[in-house]
């Protein structure tokens, strides 16, 4: 490779030194005006590529606009090929971490299998790659899954458990001993010199194809030698074959089966939710999963938000996988469309060795897997996004423990709960009562004297209250919730949803209908209820709020009774107000103990004037009920 620098020297434009450029493949490195790299790209023509950056006037992407107003100088490293460029790429954006790049977070905590490059390999778990030789498979994400993995192999194969330096120098000189594996057929003793390199390296070529996925072929091979085996008389031999294909016949059911075909297949699915994304990669051999792995992102690149497109995430994505994998697959199932995939094609060829094809399946199977990996991508989003939120902000356990059961992707901080209540259709009223960290706000509980309710109709009188709440929820300085609960089922829900819609405010927060009986929550969209945990701290938390706001209605409407019975009775006396009434119900007890008082017991607690007044209204109401 050979190495050289644009700089914009004395203030004159790159423009005028891209003419100076090899026209051969190789990554060019872009500078801002400290001489700090923001940006690595390859390019099949360096010339023509880093001469894109200085026009102006040609169509870009936010991002490109944004590198471009802050590029100052430009290095270049020329390569022989298009494939050298791009693992150099690789290598620079992982050591330089240039900030207009797109940089992936991998999934590097779960565990491996290695096979270390010896003459007598070892085969075991792992966390930790060392690029060193020795081939590596997964990562796995089920700890389960992998010890069986492993145990499958050991069955299979008798490979050593030990972690000894084995040559073939030291096993002639006697340097090691064999152990108890050996003795309990476990191991062949290589140690020892019971088996020799090339017949231990088959075990682990053979071991290869299952980390790979290709049993088909191995069962196929097993199976012709246990039949020789047979027909030369040689049957331990041949029963200790039996028993291996066993063992690996039974691994190669449990595996998932995703499609018909047996091709072999890597499947890249992306979802997005707000700035963060989450890629995820199907590994299918043989028409079977036999690995994924995902990898995490920020699409705000440069301080810019949402500059990176789905395909731009993809195709990056793809490229990085390709550079580190040790196998290729038949096809390339992808989300999107990728810029120039012929490209990846042929990095996969010149890199592998294999033909591959990328592929934008729309219907069909294909498409159907696409849609399995992007399920998983957001599921696996959404909890990295929950971990790094509790992480950030210390929280009560009921409201950690809420975020992760209604899978929400930020904690409820505030919380609003709203309910109704009502007598036979009178008096009808809407509470919302406010929860913040888990804890009652009540300076900010609001009641709702509902305006527009005829009768008992519990969804119209939800459809109201969440008109007068959220009229309002689009201006800059409005309070939304992150989550709303509606005490009822899926009618008070989807009436509730229904209102939202209209206001453009679907999505905004997680709205979920609580219903009483059985306590069960729904989500807009869904018809099965979830079943969150009766001792559960989150439904707790649920049940607090919904209780809460049912006492706070009852105790609003409880109070409009009785002034609507107090100024019916009382103060429809001529010249009698809501102070006078009060003292005399106080004295009296009752409307009726006062309609039977006489004059002067009325007088000496609200005064002749008033007494008179009192008088003559209930005279003139029992003339008239005469």
């Amino acid at each position: 490779m050979d190495a050289s620098t644009v700089n914009d020297e004395a203030g004159s434009p790159i423009a005028d030194v891209v003419a100076r450029l090899p026209t051969k493949p190789g990554v060019y490195l872009h500078k801002d005006a400290t001489g700090t790299i923001i940006y690595v790209g390859k390019a099949k023509n360096l010339r023509a590529r880093v001469r894109s950056y200085t026009q102006l006037h040609r169509p870009a992407d936010a991002k490109t606009k944004a590198l471009m107003a802050r590029i100052a100088s430009v290095d270049v490293i020329v390569t022989d090929t298009e494939a050298e460029a791009l693992i150099l790429e690789n290598t620079l954006i992982k050591e330089h971490r240039p900030r207009y790049n797109v940089l992936l977070k991998d999934d590097k905590s779960y565990p491996f299998i290695c096979i270390t490059k010896e003459e007598f390999p070892q085969v075991f778990k792992t966390r930790r790659v060392v690029r060193d030789g020795s081939k590596y498979f997964g990562p796995y994400t089920d700890g389960t899954y992998l010890y069986y993995l492993l145990k499958t192999l050991r069955s299979v194969f008798p490979l050593r458990s030990c972690q000894l330096p084995l040559s073939e120098e030291g096993i002639a000189a006697g340097r090691w001993k064999v152990c108890l594996d050996y003795h309990i057929k476990k191991c062949d003793g290589p140690c020892e010199g019971h088996i020799s390199k090339e017949a231990y390296n088959e075990y682990i070529r053979q071991a290869q194809q299952i980390l790979s996925g290709k049993t088909r072929d191995l069962e196929r091979q097993l199976e012709q030698r246990m039949q020789l085996l047979a027909e030369e008389l040689r049957f331990e031999d041949a029963l200790v074959l039996r028993h291996r294909l066993e063992r690996l016949r039974e691994y190669s059911a449990k595996q998932k089966v995703l499609a018909d075909s047996d091709a072999d297949r890597d499947v890249f699915a992306l979802a997005r939710i707000g700035a963060q994304a989450c890629v995820v990669v199907f590994i299918i051999r043989e028409g079977k999963l036999i690995g994924k792995r995902h990898y995490t992102l920020s699409t705000t690149i440069g301080g810019t938000a949402d500059i990176l497109t789905d395909a731009d995430i993809l195709r990056s994505t793809v490229e990085r996988w390709y550079v580190d994998a040790e196998s290729a697959p038949d096809e390339i199932l992808v989300g999107v469309d990728v810029e120039d995939p012929e490209s990846i094609e042929d990095f996969v060829r010149v890199r592998l060795g294999k033909r591959t094809h990328v592929v934008v399946p729309r219907v069909g199977d294909k498409r159907k897997l696409i849609a399995m990996a992007e399920t998983n991508a957001e599921m696996l989003l959404r909890e990295s996004i929950m971990q790094q939120a509790q992480k950030d902000v210390s929280m009560p356990k009921a409201v950690l423990d809420l975020q992760r059961d209604l899978a929400m992707t930020s904690l409820p901080r505030r919380i609003e709960c709203y309910d109704n209540s009502h007598i036979h259709g009178t008096d009808y009223v809407s509470s919302m009562v406010v929860f913040f960290d888990g804890k009652p706000k009540k300076s900010e509980y609001r009641s709702y004297r509902l305006r527009s309710v005829e009768g008992n109709d519990d969804f119209e009188a939800m459809k109201e209250v969440m008109s007068r709440r959220f009229a309002n929820a689009n201006d800059d300085d409005a309070v939304l919730p992150d989550l709303v609960i509606i005490d009822g089922g899926k009618g008070q829900l989807s009436h509730a949803m229904e209102v939202l819609r209209d206001l453009g405010l679907e999505g905004r927060f997680t709205v979920v209908g609580l219903a009483k009986k059985l306590e069960e929550v729904f989500k807009p969209g869904t018809s099965d209820p979830l079943y969150l945990p009766k001792v559960s701290a989150s439904l707790r938390l649920l049940q607090q709020a919904r209780d809460e706001a049912h006492r706070f209605a009852i105790t609003y409407h409880r109070k409009l009774r009785s002034k609507r019975t107090l100024r019916t009775e009382l103060t429809d006396v001529p010249g009698i107000g809501p102070t006078t009434s009060t003292k005399l119900l106080r004295a009296f007890g009752s409307v009726k103990a006062i309609a039977e008082a006489d004059l002067e017991s009325l007088a000496s607690v609200a005064g002749p004037s008033a007494a008179r007044k009192v008088v003559a209204h209930f005279q003139t109401s029992h003339d008239e009920a005469q």
